[in-house]
């Protein structure tokens, strides 16, 4: 597959507004030409396609294709491809990946802008019901985060409780910087049952309670981990099985896109047009990064955006299924 390297290597080249927009013009272009599902898509919206100058006129596909098609913007065997974990019962998405170093420039590149290098970091990564599944992008991205620490003691955790606390306070006592990755019930489990005081490590929620425990709005939830881990704030990680790109929140649920990821929320009521700032509505990504599958997804989350670009996420829409990476309500 010739890959379009003219767009590839402007992806994480962004430096401004302009700069985002003219490449997410490009990319629009470039899937709607060699993404089937897409394009089909697109032609059943009777849409002047070549009139499409601005992001506000990009169709957004809604997230539910990746359920049923196949979303790819390339014609070889998949490289890898990713599943949602769900709940049990429900029909999981599938992202087929053409391409596993974007992907992973992707995330190495958001984490390095956001926390630094991640040779640095000790990351204990407590993701028990995505490794139990198999087939997680999540996982993928925490096993390539403990390759690149310079740190022994980085690792995955299922339910060994008492032996994570026992890493954690070696890992406090010598002042080593640490990063817990965990899928929200078995955190709170952990800070329940064996609460630590461990002020410096970074809490980094993914959300999820996968039916183990019931649905808790994100302040309580926060308090309770707060007190758990004596920490001042609980960072969280947005991202999803469709999307190779992820925002960051360090505290309050205010979460920020790194330079080739954007949010825009759409009026609840009609989905092709968008409402003002920090008014709720769904959220629409806009994911360039996605450049061999769709990098314009209509997901079935809630939230706000703000004047800064930052964006906070509310909750669900009733009708939707309990995603994988689901954030509470708020």
């Amino acid at each position: 597959m010739p890959k379009p390297s003219d767009i590839e290597s402007l992806i994480f080249k962004i430096n401004n507004l302009d700069d985002f927009n003219e490449l997410a013009i490009k990319i629009f272009h470039f899937q709607y030409k060699n993404n089937i599902v897409y394009r089909q898509f697109v032609n059943n919206l009777e849409i002047d396609i070549l009139g499409i100058t601005s992001l506000n006129e990009i169709p957004f596909l809604p997230i539910e294709f990746f359920k049923s098609h196949k979303v790819i913007s390339f014609n070889q065997p998949a490289e890898r491809s990713f599943s949602s974990s769900g709940t049990s019962g429900l029909k999981t998405s599938n992202h087929f990946i053409a391409d596993l170093c974007l992907y992973e420039k992707s995330f190495l590149n958001s984490f390095s802008l956001f926390y630094g290098n991640p040779e640095d970091f000790v990351f204990i990564a407590l993701l028990p019901s995505y490794l139990e599944k198999g087939g997680s992008s999540l996982v993928y991205m925490a096993e390539k985060l403990i390759q690149k620490s310079k740190h022994s003691e980085s690792g995955f955790y299922l339910d060994e409780y008492k032996k994570l606390k026992s890493t954690l306070l070696n890992l406090k006592q010598q002042n080593k910087k640490t990063i817990l990755l965990g899928v929200t019930y078995a955190l709170l489990d952990l800070a329940e049952d064996f609460a630590i005081n461990y002020p410096d490590l970074i809490v980094m929620e993914t959300g999820g309670m996968k039916g183990r425990r019931k649905e808790m709005v994100r302040e309580e939830l926060h308090s309770v981990l707060t007190k758990g881990f004596d920490v001042n704030s609980i960072h969280s990680e947005y991202g999803m099985t469709e999307l190779l790109s992820q925002a960051y929140s360090k505290g309050e649920g205010i979460f920020n896109c790194p330079p080739w990821m954007k949010i825009k929320i759409r009026d609840i009521n009609d989905p092709f047009s968008f409402v003002n700032t920090g008014k709720t509505g769904g959220i629409n990504v806009i994911d360039l990064a996605n450049l061999y599958s769709c990098s314009f997804i209509e997901t079935k989350d809630l939230g706000k955006a703000y004047a800064d670009d930052s964006f906070e996420i509310l909750g669900r829409f009733d009708n939707s299924d309990v995603r994988g990476c689901n954030l509470l309500i708020d």
